[in-house]
């Protein structure tokens, strides 16, 4: 497999753009995501490409944020130094997970998440940007990022993709949704076995396909303008400032330094991710 931590491939009309960490269980570095938008470009200025899939490689999805660098100080990822003040914390998060995701939920052409094994707090984020989720039957969906002090994380979807009561149950409980379920509830489009989950949600891109770009787009923004007028772009936004509120919060800044003092970094990640 290539050293690339974000691969890009494009067959007839479908690129499928897939996350490439998967000893880390696609945790989300700067990398993985500049790497995702730099394809995103690709895709965007592609006029054969008509549907992007995303995908992760290995057994999981996405573990959601990489907290490695950003929790310890090591490594050279240029945001480290920025985030020692709130406001520079604030202007990472705007810029690399709220307006990364917003990117992805306004990308002109349609999208589909292809979903195995764990997409936790930021995976499961990320997914929800995607116009269409297709999950293998070993995928489960969690966020328990509220045990770990924070107020979710940049953008709160769950009352959007479960409903109201189901989301303050989800999010306080920080219980996995397994694939059915997550299809139940509406979460999913389509639950396949995971040894077909490559080959099915291509069928479903190339069937996307055949609608004529222009179409697709005119009728992907229009159905994203309900959700407008409805307030999802609003409560994220809200969420986002409440979610930053908490960052400075004596609980949150207690559980932080605690979190430094941990000898190895899998005592992190595991807070995040089945092994």
């Amino acid at each position: 497999m290539s050293d690339d931590v974000v691969l890009y491939e494009v067959t007839g009309h479908v690129a499928t753009i897939t996350m490439n960490r998967p000893d880390v269980a696609n945790a989300q570095d700067t990398a993985l995501i500049d790497g995702i938008d730099h394809c995103l470009d690709l895709a965007d200025a592609d006029d054969d490409v008509r549907v992007v899939v995303l995908a992760g490689a290995g057994k999981h999805f996405s573990a959601g944020h990489d907290l490695k660098a950003l929790v310890t100080g090591e490594g050279d990822d240029p945001w480290v130094a920025l985030r020692e003040t709130p406001e520079g914390k604030f202007r990472h998060e705007q810029v690399m997970y709220y307006g990364r995701s917003l990117r992805l939920y306004q990308f002109r052409k349609p999208t589909i998440a292809r979903v195995q094994g764990s997409a936790v707090a930021a995976g499961l984020m990320l997914a929800c940007m995607c116009d269409l989720i297709v999950a293998a039957d070993d995928a489960t969906f969690t966020n328990p990022v509220l045990r770990m002090t924070g107020a979710g994380v940049e953008l709160l979807v769950e009352p959007w993709e479960l409903g109201i009561r189901k989301a303050k149950e989800f999010l306080w409980t920080g219980e996995k949704i397994d694939a059915q379920e997550a299809w139940r509830l509406g979460l999913v489009n389509r639950v396949v076995p995971l040894a077909e989950l490559a080959d099915r949600t291509r069928e479903l891109a190339e069937r996307v396909a055949l609608v004529p770009p222009a179409t697709a787009q005119v009728v992907k923004d229009s159905i994203n303008n309900v959700a407008t007028l409805m307030g999802k772009e609003q409560s994220w936004k809200y969420h986002f400032v409440a979610h930053h509120w908490m960052h400075n919060t004596a609980t949150a800044l207690d559980a932080l330094a605690a979190r430094r003092t941990k000898t190895s970094m899998k005592d992190v990640f595991a807070e995040h991710r089945d092994d």
